[in-house]
C-alpha cells in the first residue's frame, strides 16, 4: 500500500537507485507492517538546479547529495514506529551507500484505506 517517491540529484548508478529502494522497502517490512510484494516506487533524477534544499534547516549540514523520500501511506502507526522506520532507512542507506545521515530526509503523508485502488478501477482495502 505505500507509495514511496524517491528524488535525488541526477548522477547516481542503476545500482545505487536499486539499493535506496531496496533499503526503503526493507525497512517497511521491518518495522512499519507493509506486507511483502508491496512495492510501488517512482525514483527520480533531478539537475541540481532542480532540487532545493536548504542546507542547514533545524541545524542538520545538508550536502547537494540530499535524498527526498516522501511516502504515502495507510493511516495508524504509532509515533515509535515511525521513528524506528526512520532510523532502519538512515542506518540502511549508511551501511549499504555510505550516505550521511543528515542527507536523508524522510516525509510521511498518511491517508485513509479507501484512498488506494490498485488496478480494475476498485478500491481494493474498502470492505
Amino acid at each position: 500500500m505505500p507509495l514511496v517517491r524517491i528524488d535525488l540529484a541526477r548522477g547516481k548508478s542503476v545500482a545505487q537507485r536499486q539499493t535506496i529502494g531496496d533499503v526503503i522497502y526493507n525497512a517497511m517490512i521491518a518495522t512499519i507492517n507493509v506486507p511483502k510484494d508491496d512495492r510501488f516506487q517512482i525514483i527520480t533524477e533531478h539537475a541540481p538546479d532542480d532540487l532545493i534544499v536548504d542546507k542547514t534547516y533545524l541545524g542538520i549540514q545538508r550536502t547537494a547529495d540530499c535524498v527526498l523520500i516522501q511516502i504515502t501511506l495507510n493511516e495508524g502507526r504509532t509515533v515509535e514506529q515511525k521513528q524506528t522506520f526512520y532510523k532502519a532507512i538512515v542506518d540502511g542507506l549508511h551501511e549499504r551507500l555510505g550516505m550521511r545521515r543528515e542527507d536523508v530526509f524522510i516525509n510521511l503523508v498518511e491517508v485513509r484505506k479507501e484512498n488506494w485502488s490498485f488496478g480494475n478501477g476498485e478500491a481494493q482495502y474498502v470492505t
